[in-house]
């Protein structure tokens, strides 16, 4: 606050860090080029009686920094945009048309509501799925409520950089079964248009 009222009374501007700057020693030579109390306080009057008050108060000018948050800088939606050349998931972030993360910890809040094929929607298709992606907009042109999801890219990536390892990993598919859940109950079916 002294220094700022100091560089006030001489018309200048000063830069200096907060904790590691100019030292009270230059400070005070300010001042005194000014016409300044030595001090930095000055007598202090109550507002509503006049009064001078018994001790004088520092005063002097600091500079503040505005937080300028405004939600019109924030707000954002996305339907459909751009996506990640490597992972084929949607870029981040406002300026870039980004999407909205749906993290770990969302996908944990999900398991424990036991919404499944919503979380397989936003895993693969609402994510990384080129060719679910594909898929579903084929469906709804034709008005068909088929889906079955693809590989999500990651998979693909993940599997690059293992064979970078020199770690051959491929993907085999199992001869086709009945389908039971561990507790001996047949998974639900999807519905196929209107059969």
């Amino acid at each position: 606050a002294h220094l700022g009222w100091a560089a006030k009374e001489l018309g200048l501007w000063i830069s200096t860090p907060v904790f590691d700057g100019i030292s009270e020693k230059e400070i005070k030579s300010l001042f005194e080029k000014t016409s300044l109390p030595k001090s930095g306080k000055v007598p202090l009057y109550d507002g509503i009686t006049g009064e001078l008050l018994d001790q004088e108060v520092t005063i002097g000018y600091i500079y503040i920094m505005k937080l300028y948050h405004l939600v019109d800088d924030k707000i954002h939606a996305r339907s459909t945009g751009p996506y990640s050349l490597i992972t084929q998931q949607p870029l981040g972030g406002k300026a870039q048309f980004g999407g909205q993360r749906f993290g770990e910890m969302e996908v944990w809040a999900l398991e424990a509501y036991g919404a499944a094929f919503t979380l397989q929607e936003l895993l693969t298709a609402k994510s990384d799925d080129v060719e679910g992606r594909a898929k579903i907009y084929e469906a709804i042109v034709k008005g068909e409520l088929d889906f079955t999801p693809g590989l999500p890219e990651s998979v693909n990536v993940l599997i690059r950089e293992l064979q970078s390892l020199c770690l051959n990993v491929e993907l085999e598919k199992e001869e086709e079964k009945e389908e039971i859940l561990p507790w001996g109950i047949d998974v639900p079916q999807i519905l196929k248009g209107d059969e």
